[in-house]
């Protein structure tokens, strides 16, 4: 028992910090608002169940538009696999992102999973690192856009908070440019990683192995035949961009769906989604899972004269349950199947491969 509750420290640590915020986000929500549970509930059973069903379909989708670019990038590189798969891929990613502070376990489980179809890890790394910077650049666009042609929506509409606004704008187009940096500088991604090995094992937190340089440089080697690719294939990469821009739209919308659900018709749908796209921009960086907590707070203050004072807790929880609850539901599901069978039933279907395979253990 002690031996399953140590290996299972880390998750266990991360369900019980998701519970906590979650409870804080709840006490947020109602404490204030001048509506009970009862309330809230009632107001919501009020809601259009079309337009609720239209907003879970637009997450969906979502999720399915990350594994769409997987799946096309992997097929810029000969890889051929099938589209589930490519889409469990991407539930995974969804699921670990939601439970992990900064969307910070997303990824490397994608690498897992790669890895047990045989995908090597510097591919697997690379292609997600494009995804990530394309995915963060379509938020940054977002307010570029604002600034540059729309500043009577950031006076009118982000007023107080500003300052979470343009954070966001800045912490984004920081890790843009950090991952720019590894992706195309061969030779300082390799010093770095060499130079966190070093000190990982004089902190003896990693054992002494003199073959680790040896398979960093084989590892990196693929990085920058990857990189080297992608390069030349400046096209893929703006084609991944503008998918992307139809994926996070596909996510914007949800929240339009739910402000019509109820009714309402006196905000155009351009502001609508665009407050939207403001919070997923504001809240991208900060280190809490899914945003919970600062993203209910953002709403509740740029929604107000949306939704108006009546609505606007019943919208909050609506909203939410779809654009997050929802999203961190379904990559559940479709983890737990992943788990059973990536690397159990999929090992025959990948093909292409075999040029990037190099022993990563």
């Amino acid at each position: 028992m002690k031996n399953v509750l140590k290996r299972n420290k880390k998750n266990i640590l991360n369900g019980m910090f998701l519970i906590i915020l979650f409870m804080i986000t709840l006490y947020y929500v109602f404490h204030g608002s001048g509506d009970s549970l009862s309330e809230v509930w009632a107001k919501m059973q009020m809601a259009d169940p079309v337009w609720v069903v239209l907003s879970v379909i637009f997450i969906v989708l979502f999720i399915y538009g990350e594994s769409h670019i997987i799946h096309y990038l992997f097929g810029t590189f000969g890889i051929r696999t099938r589209r589930f798969t490519c889409f469990l891929y991407s539930c995974a990613g969804f699921f670990f992102s939601c439970i992990t502070p900064s969307a910070s376990g997303g990824q490397p489980m994608q690498v897992y999973y790669m890895k047990r179809n045989r995908i090597p890890i510097p591919f697997a790394t690379v292609i997600l690192m494009i995804i990530t910077i394309t995915y963060k650049a379509v938020l940054v666009a977002v307010g570029v856009w604002l600034m540059l042609f729309d500043r009577t929506f950031i006076n009118e509409r982000l007023d107080g908070i500003r300052f979470v606004f343009y954070l966001g704008i800045i912490l984004n187009i920081i890790c843009i440019a950090v991952m720019l940096i590894l992706v195309f500088n061969n030779r300082l991604a390799t010093n770095i990683c060499s130079m966190v090995i070093r000190v990982l094992e004089r902190l003896h937190i990693m054992k002494s192995d003199n073959q680790r340089i040896d398979r960093l440089n084989d590892a990196m080697e693929v990085y920058r035949r990857t990189a080297a690719y992608l390069k030349k294939h400046v096209l893929v990469v703006v084609k991944v961009f503008f998918i992307t821009i139809l994926q996070r739209t596909a996510y914007f919308f949800t929240t339009y769906f739910i402000y019509r659900s109820f009714g309402l018709k006196g905000t155009g749908m351009y502001t609508v989604v665009m407050l939207q796209a403001v919070i997923s921009l504001s809240v991208d960086m900060l280190p809490l899972p899914g945003g919970m907590g600062i993203s209910e707070a953002l709403f509740r203050v740029i929604y107000l004269p949306v939704f108006g004072s009546n609505l606007i807790t019943a919208g909050l929880v609506l909203s939410r349950s779809v654009s997050f609850y929802t999203e961190l539901f379904v990559s559940a599901v479709f983890t737990m199947f992943a788990h059973i069978y990536i690397g159990r039933f999929t090992k025959k279907e990948i093909v292409g491969v075999d040029d990037f395979n190099i022993d990563y253990r």
